[in-house]
């Protein structure tokens, strides 16, 4: 059977980008067992409470659901269990000092395979506070409204 070829998105955290700021993001795998996997082909997880922390010089994804495998028997996994991500040394070294540092948090905000090898795209956030919240929106309603009237100029509608 061939591998497959190309991103195919399992999850995402829609809610992650509305309530943090996010500066940067990397991709990191993830350590699953063979129920998981299935459980995540068939497209079932949930990353709306997740998040990640740094111990011992790893990388641990805590809180996100991976329902169990319908067909899964006594090898089911646990849905809530802690999962490791697989990074390299130095960017784990670079995250955890802006995460002690700074006040960084870890969000996940997708979960998908990218050719055969389930990923995660992790977020170093900061909280965004109510205030901001209803800027960001006022923000991105007025850059709406100028390609809306940029658009209706251009067709000769105004």
């Amino acid at each position: 059977m061939a591998r497959e070829q190309g991103r195919k998105l399992i999850a995402q955290n829609r809610k992650a980008r509305h309530d943090y700021h996010v500066e940067s993001t990397v991709e990191a795998g993830i350590v699953l067992t063979g129920t998981e996997v299935k459980s995540l082909r068939a497209g079932r997880a949930t990353l709306t409470d997740g998040y990640a922390t740094i111990d011992g010089g790893e990388v641990w994804l805590r809180g996100v659901h991976i329902p169990e495998y319908d067909l899964g028997t006594w090898t089911n996994h646990e849905p809530r269990r802690a999962r490791k991500l697989l990074l390299h040394r130095e960017e784990i070294r670079k995250m955890q000092a802006k995460v002690q540092a700074k006040g960084f948090t870890l969000v996940p905000l997708a979960l998908y395979f990218k050719d055969g090898n389930a990923k995660v795209e992790l977020a170093l956030a900061t909280g965004r506070k109510g205030q901001d919240k209803r800027q960001a929106i006022a923000e991105r309603e007025a850059k709406r409204e100028t390609e809306r009237a940029l658009g209706r100029r251009s067709k000769g509608m105004d």
